[in-house]
């Protein structure tokens, strides 16, 4: 690693397919270890379930509210300043709850590549469609 100012560039921010848009503000060779991205998700949007392979994941909000879910945790409210810390493999998913767009830093370490994302939408319908069944 070596010395680097990385000033944020508004117009890198793209639309993902989990339903939210990211700047990746760090995410490079020069620093391997960890990655750090701003994640904004509109009013009343889920995020897609997902989970991240060899990767853990830590949400820092900066603005809005939202509901979060991570693994076998009970959905939680999270605010300013909250933390969510979430291990490598674990589901997780936020609702943005609020009137205004909800902001948080994804911290990744190591760092965050594209190989490492997986989609387990359908995986978890499935499983709670098998919950509601056997209650019936």
């Amino acid at each position: 690693m070596y010395e680097e100012i990385r000033q944020m560039q508004p117009d890198a921010e793209f639309y993902t397919r989990e339903h939210c848009y990211i700047n990746e503000l760090s995410n490079g060779t020069n620093d391997p270890d960890v990655s750090i991205a701003l994640a904004k998700v509109r009013p009343a949007v889920t995020t897609r379930w997902h989970r991240l392979h060899g990767i853990t994941e830590r949400y820092v909000i900066l603005e809005g509210n939202g509901l979060v879910e991570v693994g076998n945790l009970p959905a939680h409210e999270v605010k300013y300043g909250d933390v969510v810390l979430i291990p490598p493999e674990t589901p997780q998913r936020i609702t943005n709850n609020g009137v205004t767009d909800l902001i948080f830093l994804a911290i990744c370490s190591p760092r965050f590549y594209q190989d490492a994302y997986e989609d387990i939408e359908e995986a978890k319908f499935t499983e709670q469609s098998k919950r509601l069944n056997s209650i019936d």
